[in-house]
């Protein structure tokens, strides 16, 4: 492992760990650990030499439950902190920190103090407004940009979100939907059951009638990228954005200028297809051409629509367990969402978070995870995230770092796009807009 005398002062920096109802700052608040690696690490974790800094990386906690702590040289030499990221936000706690093998552990001073000096030294935005984060772009100051998006970027291309007034889960009539009595009353008492893995692995039709217009029009390619998406893009182009975690399983990210390495599909995507039980693929095309004949139209939009929904069997298990590649409700997130992360965070410069209402674990802790001198975009219709610690009505001077900005997301970031004198830009993108 390398020389461990020395004690590696490690900041937790992943609130993620986490969950929703707990207090981050209470919970870790003072828990700046002192501690060796030996004590931490034993023999759990790889150590990886890079030039200026030393990484060890490992399952500490158990499978998918990886640890990665930098340790820069000159932090190293001189005892300054070095940080620790958990990679599978959600999943591990503090309690599990500071119970696995952490003999020893002392308290030896404040995160509260160390977050204000990492703020003090960062450039932050003057007004906490869209003409303050744009000008902070424009500084140069700002480098690394990472964007999380909901369903609310895609509403302006006729797609519906999901929990507004007119989405999915507000106009949800079980009584149309092939299921059981006891299915439907948990689909009228919370509609997202209808995309939860048990009911799905017990009745796959409920999901693939309520998906039917979205699957086939998604194949069609009925919906074009908003100007959302491309805002997005223009990020990438000027050499700004690092990554794009989008909760949307519409794929309209890629219709954009954005390399697919940079997107993140968190929910994953309606464009690949695979059995949940086996996770064989099948083509695209072929299963909508199952989907046509074998699922009704509970819409009532497609007459020649079968009256009765039957199963699609999946060609190497024969179970009813095909459908599109997207994540259930009780399955777990790619493993790309939490690797991208825990590279992403420690470095963003700027989190621009968009039409999510942030209710969705593990994605909504993207926001606790970047540094706390991070200026954070909420863009959305409503105030959220109020439970993750998102501030409203701050102010520079109290330490806030929040920005709301209010209202539809393509008219925000056609606002932002003209702060930052960017809408030639949309000259060459105009025919491929909504």
């Amino acid at each position: 492992m390398g020389d461990t005398e020395n004690a590696i002062h490690m900041l937790i920096k992943a609130p993620g760990i986490l969950q929703n109802k707990e207090s981050y700052r209470s919970a870790i608040e003072s828990k700046h650990l002192e501690l060796t690696v030996d004590e931490f690490v034993n023999s759990s974790l790889t150590e990886y030499s890079k030039q200026n800094h030393i990484e060890y990386k490992g399952n500490v906690f158990g499978k998918d439950r990886s640890v990665s702590i930098r340790c820069d040289l000159a932090s190293r030499s001189s005892g300054a902190p070095c940080k620790m990221y958990i990679a599978n936000p959600g999943i591990v706690r503090m309690k599990d920190i500071l119970s696995k093998g952490l003999q020893g552990l002392t308290v030896t001073s404040s995160i509260r103090h160390i977050a204000r000096s990492v703020r003090s030294r960062r450039q932050q935005p003057q007004t906490l407004d869209l003409a303050g984060i744009a000008a902070y772009i424009k500084s140069g100051k700002c480098k690394s940009v990472i964007v999380l998006t909901g369903a609310g970027v895609s509403t302006g291309a006729g797609i519906p979100d999901f929990r507004s007034p007119g989405g999915m889960y507000g106009t949800l009539n079980p009584s149309l939907i092939t299921a059981t009595e006891q299915e439907r009353a948990l689909m009228t008492h919370d509609p997202t059951y209808v995309v939860e893995k048990s009911m799905f692995m017990g009745n796959q039709l409920p999901y693939l009638e309520v998906r039917r217009p979205f699957i086939l029009g998604t194949a069609e390619h009925r919906w074009k990228a908003t100007l959302s998406h491309w805002f997005l893009s223009f990020l990438h182009e000027e050499g700004l954005l690092t990554r794009l975690y989008t909760q949307n399983i519409d794929g309209l990210d890629y219709q954009t200028d954005i390399p697919p390495e940079k997107i993140v599909p968190v929910h994953g995507s309606v464009g690949i297809v695979k059995c949940e039980h086996c996770q064989h693929e099948v083509p695209l095309a072929d299963f909508c051409r199952d989907v046509r004949a074998n699922i009704k139209d509970i819409y009532g939009h497609d007459a020649s629509a079968p009256a009765a929904s039957s199963p699609i069997p999946c060609p190497a298990c024969n179970r009813a367990t095909l459908k599109p590649n997207t994540v259930l409700f009780g399955s777990p997130l790619p493993r790309e969402f939490f690797s991208c992360a825990a590279a992403d965070t420690p470095t963003a410069d700027l989190l621009i978070v968009a039409g999510t209402s942030l209710v969705v674990q593990p994605a909504n802790q993207l926001v606790q995870s970047v540094q706390d001198s991070c200026p954070r975009l909420i863009v959305n219709k409503e105030r959220v995230g109020m439970d993750l610690g998102i501030e409203y009505d701050g102010s520079v001077a109290a330490g806030s770092r929040d920005v709301f900005a209010e209202g539809e997301a393509d008219d925000t970031f056609m606002e932002l796009t003209k702060l930052l004198g960017w809408e030639h830009k949309f000259d060459r993108i105009c025919d491929r807009l909504p």
